[in-house]
């Protein structure tokens, strides 16, 4: 059984990116999983200050409900971080939310540290057909996993175009997730 942390970056509670990871929670939890959705709307996240006092101390030195997405982060064994396409990029939740992780960042000394072994996986969404906007959410992700130590290979991601709402997510897309679901579980 895997420990899986689902964070969602959308602020909308019944919108696509909602329906992409219930269907993750649905698939995996049926493979004997333990699934968690978090959106981020949902948490009082303060902006970074961007004193550089983590970078001393390995520590942020807000108190919010950061304290306790990084203890969810450290108990999980899988990471799936789900973006729509804001602008051509994660919204800006889940931009605060990176900026925010920085005591964990591997570019300075000391840094705080995940439990190793955790792998991560990237979901992006966008209305439009352009694939690229996807891509580039993808890699946003892959490069915040990296800089926490945290494997996300190439087969680690999924992305879908055209999906506006909810309902927009067609039968091969949802087949499309529960095939990425079973390379979770």
């Amino acid at each position: 059984m895997k420990r899986v942390l689902m964070i969602s970056g959308s602020p909308r509670p019944q919108g696509a990116t909602q329906v992409v990871l219930s269907l993750l929670q649905t698939e995996l939890e049926a493979a004997g999983n333990c699934c968690e959705i978090v959106r981020l709307s949902d948490c009082e996240i303060k902006y970074c200050l961007g004193c550089q006092v983590c970078y001393k101390t390995a520590q942020c030195v807000q108190r919010d409900a950061m304290d306790t997405l990084f203890a969810k982060m450290a108990q999980a064994d899988v990471l799936v971080l789900a973006s729509p396409s804001y602008w051509g990029d994660v919204t800006g939740q889940m931009k605060v939310f990176f900026d925010r992780c920085t005591p964990y960042c591997n570019t300075h000394t000391p840094h705080a540290s995940l439990p190793s072994g955790k792998q991560g996986y990237a979901i992006a969404l966008r209305t439009g057909s352009n694939a690229g906007e996807c891509l580039h959410i993808i890699e946003s992700i892959r490069h915040f996993y990296g800089h926490l130590n945290i494997a996300c290979g190439n087969d680690n991601a999924v992305y879908l175009c055209g999906v506006a709402q909810a309902n927009d997510i067609s039968n091969e897309q949802s087949d499309q997730l529960r095939r990425f679901a079973r390379s979770i579980a």
